[in-house]
C-alpha cells in the first residue's frame, strides 16, 4: 500500500482526539493529503454502533462484553473496507483514532475477556477486505498516557459523557497498564508520549516522531 496509517490510542482524557486533530491540520498545511477518522465510528454503519455503544437507549441497559466486542470488529470491518483502505491505497495518510490495540486492551485487559481471543479476532477483522489474509497493521502508533486521576478529572469539562468515561477508576487503571504493558511488547511500532504537560509540547513531539516516519 503506498499510503501511512498512523493511530492514536491511550486512555480517556489522555487528549487523542485534540492531538490528531492538531496533527492533520498540520499535515494538511504542509500539502499531504490526509484522512481523518475515529472508531467506532468512521462510517454511517460504524457511527450507528458507536452510538450503541457509548450511548445505549436506556441507562439501565447493560450491554455484555462480548456482544460488545462483536460490536467494535463490526464497525471495524466496514471502517477498514469503506474508508482506511481506499484512502491508504490512494496514498493517503491516515489518521485514526483508536484501533486493533484499543480492542485488546478494553475488551481483553480491562472487562476480563481472554486476551488471546480477543487479539485473534482483532485480528481476523483487520483482515483487508480485497487481499484476503493479509493483515492492515499501523504504521506507526501513537500512544498518549497519562496518570487515570487526570485523565478522569479532565473528563468533568466534557459536555458529554459516554458509559466507557463511566467506568470505575480501576477498570481505566487497567486500560493504561495495558497500553504500557503493550507498548513494551512493541517498541517499533508504539510510540508513548506523556500528555501530562503543555498541549503544544505534546504536539511538537508528535510531530517529530510522525516526520521520521515520513521521512
Amino acid at each position: 500500500m503506498k499510503g501511512h496509517f498512523i493511530t492514536f490510542e491511550g486512555g480517556e482524557g489522555s487528549g487523542k482526539t485534540t492531538q490528531l486533530a492538531r496533527l492533520g491540520h498540520d499535515l494538511l498545511g504542509r500539502g499531504y493529503s490526509v484522512v481523518q477518522t475515529r472508531e467506532p465510528g468512521g462510517t454511517k454503519i460504524g457511527d450507528a454502533i458507536r452510538q450503541l455503544i457509548l450511548h445505549p437507549p436506556s441507562v439501565d441497559d447493560d450491554i455484555d462484553p462480548m456482544a460488545e466486542l462483536f460490536l467494535y470488529l463490526a464497525s471495524r470491518a466496514q471502517h477498514i473496507r469503506e474508508i482506511i483502505l481506499p484512502a491508504l491505497q490512494a496514498g493517503k495518510i491516515v489518521l485514526c483514532d483508536r484501533f486493533t490495540d484499543a480492542t485488546i486492551i478494553y475488551q481483553g485487559k480491562a472487562r476480563g475477556l481472554s486476551e488471546k481471543v480477543v487479539a485473534q479476532m482483532a485480528r481476523y477483522a483487520a483482515q483487508t477486505g480485497n487481499q484476503k489474509g493479509v493483515l492492515l497493521k499501523p504504521d506507526l502508533t501513537l500512544l498518549l498516557d497519562l496518570e487515570v486521576k487526570v485523565g478522569i478529572a479532565r473528563l468533568k469539562g466534557r459536555k458529554e459523557i459516554n458509559r466507557i468515561d463511566k467506568e470505575t477508576f480501576q477498570f481505566h487503571e487497567s486500560v493504561r497498564q495495558g497500553y504500557l504493558s503493550l507498548a513494551k511488547r512493541n517498541p517499533r511500532r508504539i510510540h508513548v508520549i506523556n500528555t501530562n504537560t503543555r498541549l503544544q509540547a505534546v504536539s511538537e513531539e508528535i510531530r517529530e516522531v510522525v516526520d521520521a516516519l515520513l521521512s
